[in-house]
């Protein structure tokens, strides 16, 4: 297994609820208030937050015929929707500025939040987006008429991503111009990855970046990170609970 990083309880908004979460857990007893004054005594807070360069550029697609299906609506159930989103991974590989840049498209269920598929590129292109489409698709059983969220980016806005996620069954949204809140569920999740792998030490290859960005989504996050909306209990583990409930 390839590690790189310990796991940082305070990397989501709310760390002193998880570490009371994860205490009580193990056996111990814990409220919010203890982890609260034990943190600040010892001078522990949440990482802080970096600005995030915009990768999106909907010049092309600000006009109608990108409907958001979400705005309003509540996810309530697992593959209900997805969001898909890109970022880059600086790397310390080359001289060219083309050459430090990996980017990563991922697909994430809203309402469990696990990452379904992830895949990485040397460019940002519509075939990246495609490739994790199909990747999501081969792995999970995502029923027809599922939502595919995302921004305008002329990635997802190309007429063969639209082909293909027509040919799956899948309903595409897209978020309003200009308003990243709207696809805040990838936006989250990039977050927190580049706050436990990016910022505290950037990779030194773009092979590196791969392997150890594999690792954190399969091995740690789907695995390992709980979250309040699903009881404090990892995306791997709620979805194999709610499974046996309904067994």
């Amino acid at each position: 297994m390839v590690t790189r990083w310990k796991p940082s309880f305070a990397k989501a908004v709310e760390p002193m609820e998880r570490i009371s979460a994860v205490l009580r857990q193990r056996g111990r007893r814990a409220c919010f208030q203890k982890v609260k004054r034990i943190m600040q005594q010892r001078g522990l807070r949440s990482v802080h937050v970096r600005k995030v360069r915009p990768l999106t550029d909907s010049r092309k697609a600000r006009g109608d015929g990108y409907p958001n299906l979400l705005r309003g609506r509540k996810v309530t159930q697992p593959f209900e929707a997805v969001s898909s989103d890109i970022t880059y991974i600086p790397t310390g590989e080359g001289f060219d500025y083309l050459c430090l840049i990996k980017y990563l498209c991922l697909i994430k269920d809203i309402r469990s939040g696990i990452v379904l598929a992830a895949c990485q590129s040397e460019r940002m292109t519509k075939a990246l987006v495609l490739d994790t489409i199909k990747a999501a698709k081969s792995r999970w059983r995502l029923p027809d008429g599922v939502i595919f969220h995302s921004d305008r980016g002329s990635e997802y806005t190309s007429g063969e991503v639209g082909a293909l996620l027509l040919i799956l069954g899948f309903r595409q949204s897209f978020s309003r111009v200009g308003m990243p809140g709207d696809n805040a569920w990838s936006e989250s999740f990039f977050a927190i990855y580049k706050k436990e792998t990016v910022h505290p030490c950037p990779f030194e290859a773009r092979k590196l970046a791969s392997l150890y960005t594999f690792d954190f989504i399969e091995t740690f996050y789907n695995r390992q990170t709980i979250q309040k909306n699903l009881n404090w209990m990892s995306p791997v583990h709620w979805l194999e609970n709610l499974s046996s409930q309904a067994a």
